[in-house]
């Protein structure tokens, strides 16, 4: 009997000391071979207050700087030469973005306001070129579109949180992630939330990165600009907040209640047997 209950404190203790967490790997319902699409693909596009670095190129270059700020105001820059329109001149050329105001629109050079709100990227490119070459003013214009200020924060925890900036058509969380250098142990995998502003108001979206459905399932898959990806940390993070959070996962702790076990049942086969 004796021999028994001791086989059963060690196996216990075993067990306890060679548990793996459930909650680490990403994506577990994955079989070998599964092919995974996320049920919606989202390209970024332009909103209020987006930055946008608009090139125009044609045969001509002094035809072309007429519309290209940057161009324009590195020329002023080199010369010593101040906007006589009050505006600042930088050398790092940032007065030469088109700001988005808060109807979509933007002004541009001869062309004037256009509503470019709600286009990807390539639309705004083929709208300027339309637009240029309808009015005679541009013959076979090339224009180039590029985000300027397209970021996301990555929170909480993982191995560098900050803000991360990106010139892309498309970004994921799993990218987003990456830059931040992956989820630390710490973090909980299971709930990760992500904060969206659009339309004035901040929506909360919460994605199970061991689940490969949540994940691709989810309308924050694909992240939009300044999105906010906050990853809380887990029952052992947390508890380690109190002095004694984590005592009862420790191998000493489980030690103890072992040997406290097999005392207590010494002593009642001992007591049965008188």
């Amino acid at each position: 009997m004796k021999k028994n209950l001791l086989w059963a404190g060690c196996s216990l203790l075993f067990l306890a000391s060679c548990s793996t967490p459930k909650n680490i790997t990403y994506f577990q319902d994955l079989q070998n071979g599964q092919v995974i699409e996320p049920q919606s693909v989202y390209a970024i596009k332009v909103r209020p207050g987006d930055k946008l670095s608009i090139m125009v190129n044609t045969q001509d270059p002094l035809l072309s700087s007429m519309f290209n700020l940057v161009e324009s105001q590195n020329r002023l820059v080199s010369s010593g030469v101040t906007s006589g329109k009050g505006a600042n001149i930088s050398s790092e050329g940032r007065s030469g973005y088109y700001t988005v105001d808060s109807k979509g629109d933007i002004k541009f050079p001869i062309l004037g306001e256009l509503h470019i709100g709600g286009m990807k990227r390539e639309e705004v490119a083929s709208y300027i070129e339309r637009q240029l070459t309808s009015q005679n003013l541009v013959k076979d214009p090339i224009v180039t579109v590029e985000f300027a200020n397209t970021g996301v924060s990555v929170l909480g925890e993982v191995a560098r949180p900050g803000r991360y900036e990106f010139n892309e058509d498309k970004m994921t969380i799993l990218q987003a992630l990456s830059f931040a250098g992956d989820l630390k142990n710490t973090g909980e995998r299971t709930n990760v939330l992500v904060i969206r502003k659009q339309d004035g108001q901040e929506t909360a979206y919460r994605i199970d990165l061991t689940n490969s459905a949540s994940v691709m399932a989810s309308p924050v898959y694909y992240l939009q600009q300044d999105d906010v990806v906050y990853v809380e940390p887990n029952i052992k993070a947390k508890r380690e907040t109190t002095s004694a959070g984590n005592a009862a996962y420790s191998p000493s702790f489980w030690i103890s209640v072992g040997s406290v076990g097999l005392t207590v049942a010494t002593l009642i086969v001992t007591l049965t047997k008188k």
